[in-house]
């Protein structure tokens, strides 16, 4: 078994990744915002499915599963099905973790789900729904390239809500260069963050080793297989038709609320559609939501 992908690696980038989890509230901001903004565009629905481009270790979904069962429609807490889009990039190994995970926990929790894995080939082909079931996208701009093609694919779905998680990272509207530039002061910004904390130097260092390297690489890898500039990904929304959803008072009142009572220096800023996460005044992460 490659060491990378070994039940040993997936440890230690799980307790790195809970430990930023614990001292930023990056993760907490967003999937808050996130899945309380899904939890709305489909209130009243009995089947909820949800298209996901950037599941990660599945910590949102499993948040949103857990609302999901506290919130039930009419005494019946809704079915809920996720299709995880993965490409040959990703680590499938985690991916197969990710999922027995999630399934585990809707059994200890009673929800009816579904859970499928789907590779980004699939974007050329057609991809079949339930007319029953009410769709939710999570698409961020780091997620997948191409993103129009993904894009494209995403508003043939006719989905409710699409829900956005911006890193502050990805310029592909400048040159490459510029690009990285950007980037790298983005996450120095979060590194800078973290070190106000004054938290132990090696939890520390397994956060840049497993989180923040990996990510670099990746925003690297990504922009010199397609170097050209491009729209902006806002802009790209646009283009294709979406158009951005305002946050509900209560999503922007609660998600101030857990950010000023449980971590100091951040903030959080409505920049016209978006509600964003600063630390210092520096922009850390936004979050934004599209229809139709």
């Amino acid at each position: 078994m490659n060491p990378i992908s070994s039940p040993f690696s997936f440890i230690l980038k799980i307790g790195a990744y809970k430990a930023f989890s614990e001292i930023s509230p990056f993760v907490q901001f967003t999937n808050f915002t996130c899945n309380q903004s899904i939890l709305e565009a489909l209130d009243g629905f009995n089947q909820i499915h949800i298209v996901d481009f950037d599941i990660g270790y599945g910590d949102q979904c499993a948040s949103f599963m857990q609302e999901l069962a506290l919130k039930p429609n009419n005494n019946l807490v809704p079915s809920l099905k996720i299709t995880a889009f993965t490409s040959p990039m990703n680590d499938h190994f985690e991916l197969s973790l990710t999922r027995d995970n999630l399934v585990n926990f809707a059994k200890e929790i009673n929800i009816d789900f579904e859970f499928e894995i789907v590779n980004l080939d699939v974007l050329f082909l057609p991809f079949r729904i339930s007319d029953k079931e009410a769709i939710a996208v999570n698409l961020s701009p780091s997620s997948q390239i191409p993103f129009p093609l993904v894009l494209g694919f995403v508003k043939n779905l006719s989905p409710k809500i699409v829900v956005s998680v911006d890193r502050g990272c990805e310029r592909t509207d400048l040159p490459f260069p510029n690009h990285l530039i950007y980037a790298l002061q983005s996450f120095s910004n979060l590194i800078e963050s973290l070190d106000a904390v004054n938290m132990n130097l090696d939890t520390l260092q397994k956060i840049e080793l497993f989180m923040i390297q990996p990510s670099i690489e990746k925003i690297v890898t990504r922009r010199y297989s397609f170097p050209e500039k491009t729209q902006n990904w806002r802009g790209q929304f646009l283009s294709v038709g979406f158009l951005p959803i305002s946050f509900s008072n209560f999503t922007e009142n609660q998600a101030m609320y857990v950010i000023k009572r449980a971590f100091s220096g951040f903030h959080i800023e409505k920049r016209h559609s978006e509600l964003v996460l600063c630390w210092q005044r520096r922009e850390i992460v936004s979050v934004s939501a599209w229809r139709c």
